[in-house]
């Protein structure tokens, strides 16, 4: 196993505060990737499964943009992101046939005992980058449509795309966290949250217009454009993720992107988000468009079931309050959208120490079977992963968990070299 870039971070335990930690982790020696693995297309038609194995399944990487990744815990390794930690997390991703990574956008954190959020990098910027450094995997950016004109954000899509050679592709959001916002002047007021599936929808046809005519004249309740240009335009199709889980997410997803990213849900349960994906289909089936469903999981995995559980429980123990009780707030502030959002299920009291995201705790082999069981779902075209401990949990799933999974048959990677 590869060793980590700082032995403050070798695993599970109290951090000190975020001040005595380094902003930046020592940068990864790059591997030599031309002779490296064919990992798949990623998010496209790929090599397939191998005779027998079952429906392939697509994995990507939730990049640790923000400080201490996806868990609100004094007991979960602490640290602040870096490019050089992005760098080296993607890098692994790609060594081991990972097929996407995505960063998300976080513009003002929960704060708490441990500052969860407080420290985060920009998204367009940080793929940028990893763009110039990697050669085969997908990457994903996350816009904040409520900071960004469509027109820019269409253009720093097609300049990424020039820089990946084809490799780039937006997630959209609505923006539901008011403080994000409101802190810049850009919160348009509470009744947004009643209609920004409506804002999306302009925005989302206005990047089509530019990305596929070079031109957008449209005219809408948000946006006017007049003869605004786009060239050069990407030079593959651009493809575009939402997260929505309410019925209007849904709904504009169905009819205006090309995948969805829903949260799994529960312990150890990698087929209950099963509704979800159901009910896109349905979506899906009245928009006459295919759009298929990517799993968001956290991976806690061991030699055993006893040491992951062991360590899973840690971290509950070790649970932020303060953080967890800002999120609950901010959850709350929507009162438009019912209870069927996704920022209903990351504020959920049961398990917000992990944002209530699906979470698979077990043995290598357990959790690969579990992983397999969620290919079982139609509809679902993979799932995208977070850890514990990013660089470790990507050499676990690398070498001990991917080898064992039936629908990741398809992928031959070989591990990166040792990290000095």
């Amino acid at each position: 196993m590869m060793q980590s870039h700082a032995d403050d971070r070798a695993g599970p335990r109290t951090g000190p505060p975020l001040d005595a930690i380094p902003d930046a982790i020592p940068d990864a020696a790059a591997p030599d990737r031309g002779a490296g693995p064919v990992p798949g297309a990623g998010l496209a038609p790929g090599a397939g499964p191998a005779p027998g194995a079952g429906p392939a399944m697509s994995v990507g990487v939730f990049i640790p943009i923000g400080n201490n990744g996806w868990l609100l815990s004094e007991n979960a390794p602490q640290y602040r992101p870096s490019f050089a930690l992005n760098k080296a997390v993607t890098l692994k991703a790609e060594g081991y046939g990972l097929d996407f990574a995505l960063s998300m956008i976080k513009l003002r954190g929960f704060g708490g005992r441990t500052e969860f959020w407080d420290h985060n990098l920009e998204s367009f910027t940080l793929m940028a980058g990893l763009a110039a450094v990697t050669t085969r995997i997908r990457l994903f950016a996350t816009a904040a449509t409520l900071c960004l004109p469509p027109a820019i954000v269409a253009r720093m899509a097609a300049t990424i795309d020039s820089i990946s050679d084809g490799r780039f592709g937006l997630n959209l959001i609505t923006g539901w966290q008011k403080p994000e916002y409101d802190q810049m002047g850009l919160w348009p007021g509470d009744e947004y949250f009643a209609k920004r599936y409506d804002y999306l929808a302009e925005y989302a046809q206005i990047l089509r217009d530019l990305w596929e005519t070079g031109v957008s004249d449209r005219k809408g309740t948000f946006f006017q454009m007049n003869d605004c240009r786009l060239s050069p335009r990407p030079q593959a199709p651009m493809k575009i993720i939402c997260a929505g889980q309410s019925g209007a997410g849904l709904a504009f997803t169905a009819q205006y992107a090309d995948y969805n990213f829903c949260l799994g849900k529960g312990l150890n349960t990698p087929t209950a988000f099963a509704p979800v994906v159901e009910k896109l289909a349905e979506a899906s089936a009245r928009t006459g468009r295919r759009v298929t469903a990517f799993a968001l999981f956290m991976i806690i995995a061991d030699e055993t079931d006893e040491a992951a559980m062991a360590t899973w429980a840690h971290y509950k123990a070790g649970a932020d309050s303060e953080a967890i009780a800002w999120l609950g707030l901010q959850g709350a502030a929507d009162t438009k959208s019912g209870g069927d959002t996704n920022v209903r299920q990351l504020a959920d009291p049961a398990s917000a120490v992990n944002l209530n995201m699906g979470t698979l705790v077990g043995s290598y082999a357990g959790v690969a079977a579990m992983l397999d069981a969620v290919m079982t779902i139609d509809g679902v075209e993979g799932v995208l992963l977070v850890f514990d401990d990013f660089l470790k949990g990507l050499d676990a799933f690398g070498t001990r968990i991917q080898p064992l999974m039936r629908s990741r048959r398809h992928v031959t990677a070989a591990p990166l070299p040792e990290v000095a």
